[in-house]
């Protein structure tokens, strides 16, 4: 039996999400957008409030609460704009869950504390100018010297590359598999802004995401120590299947935020606009519309709770999860579409906010696994092609301040 409970301290934290949401970013975001700003300080405030690691265990300077937290932080933050789940996604969910699970005792305490406490920032970089759902069509390299590895290659929109501290970077440490298309040639490294030889620069006229800073990283010989090795040689396309995985969880969530804010959005909308003679809250097809987003979000909702929960138990999730991206990012472009016809000509101007939720949503169909892979993928799984993996690792046990209090969902 799936029990889906909320407690005191989850509706404490949706609480104070949206109250930071709502005072910190919601009366500029439209700036932030139109003038295609980042704004690194958002993230220390973020940080201020345990947020960047408000999964992570306590052990390891995060707040050390659960997954399911962690999906309500995305959807909240998502509900006022994508890039502030959009840094949720590549630090917490992408970077610094990989090194709890894959991470030394060693890097751990070097990067994965600093990460969770928010004093330094880290992203992701799987995907290059030629290689995104193509996995192992990455040329990006490592060699090994002594003590140390030497990494070549460009990763391509990488979000916060021009404010991360830290990064992961796959590559290839075997060349002769890298021929052979071999995913287990495939490594690891953690990578510092500092090291020599890195450089990063940051992509402008993006349709959506605009507040959030994107962009690409290059590595021209850089010198890494053995110890920066995530896991072991060859293990690189297992970690980064796992990080996707966690990427996708935050996905679902935030997507979900974008529902709920187009749902409002439209209902706030249609009870104040009036078209012959009344109020077009009382048209049957707006009506419709608004119908349609309310099911969306219940839906999209209870799938990522349902991996979240999942994750909780230590089970396999890798298929809840994959649904919950897949429906969550598809419907959200749907009821942002919608609340744009409801607010008709108003909802093609950005004096409305709904027009903005459309263009941020558009990313999160492609990002962590398109809409057409996660087709595929749900196919296999139901054919039988495909099989559930086990759970490489769980956060501690987390007890609800209250078990026995079960909130509606």
């Amino acid at each position: 039996m799936i029990e889906l409970q909320l407690t005191d301290d989850h509706d404490a934290l949706v609480q104070t999400v949206r109250e930071f949401a709502q005072k910190e970013v919601a009366p500029y975001i439209k700036e932030w957008d139109e003038k295609q700003e980042s704004h690194r300080e958002i993230f220390e405030k973020m940080a201020a409030l345990n947020l960047l690691g408000v999964c992570i265990p306590e052990q390891y300077g995060g707040a050390g609460f659960d997954y399911i937290s962690l999906g309500l932080v995305c959807e909240e933050l998502e509900a006022v704009d994508t890039s502030l789940r959009v840094a949720m996604s590549v630090h917490t969910g992408l970077n610094s869950l990989t090194l709890y699970t894959w991470g030394t005792e060693e890097q751990k305490q070097k990067y994965l504390v600093p990460q969770a406490k928010g004093e330094q920032l880290a992203t992701y970089g799987l995907t290059e100018p030629g290689a995104g759902s193509d996995v192992v069509g990455a040329r990006s390299t490592a060699r090994r010297e002594g003590d140390e590895y030497v990494l070549n290659g460009e990763k391509m929109w990488i979000s916060l590359a021009g404010f991360a501290d830290n990064f992961l970077f796959f590559c290839w440490t075997d060349e002769e598999k890298r021929r052979q298309r071999d995913h287990s040639g495939m490594s690891c490294f953690i990578v510092e802004r500092t090291m020599k030889g890195f450089t990063s620069g940051t992509i402008h006229g993006k349709l959506g995401i605009r507040a959030g800073n994107t962009g690409y990283f290059s590595l021209q010989d850089v010198r890494v120590p053995k110890e920066n090795l995530v896991g072991e040689e060859g293990e690189g396309f297992k970690i980064a299947m796992f990080a996707l995985e966690q990427g996708r969880f935050t996905v679902a969530a935030g997507a979900t935020g974008v529902i709920r804010a187009s749902r409002d959005a439209s209902v706030a909308y249609a009870n104040e606009r009036e078209t012959f003679g009344t109020k077009i809250a009382n048209h049957q097809l707006v009506k419709q519309k608004i119908a349609n987003m309310e099911a969306d979000y219940e839906m999209s909702r209870l799938l990522w709770l349902k991996a979240g929960w999942l994750k909780n138990l230590g089970q396999p999730s890798g298929r809840a999860t994959s649904l919950a991206k897949w429906q969550a990012t598809v419907r959200s472009e749907e009821a942002a579409s919608m609340a744009i016809e409801v607010h008709g000509a108003n909802g093609y101007s950005n004096d409305y906010p709904v027009e903005r939720y459309l263009r941020n949503c558009k990313a999160a169909i492609i990002y962590e696994g398109t809409r057409d892979i996660h087709t595929l993928m749900q196919a296999d799984w139901a054919l039988g092609l495909k099989k559930e993996k086990p759970a490489r690792k769980t956060l501690p046990a987390w007890q609800p301040a209250d078990p026995h209090r079960t909130v509606a969902l």
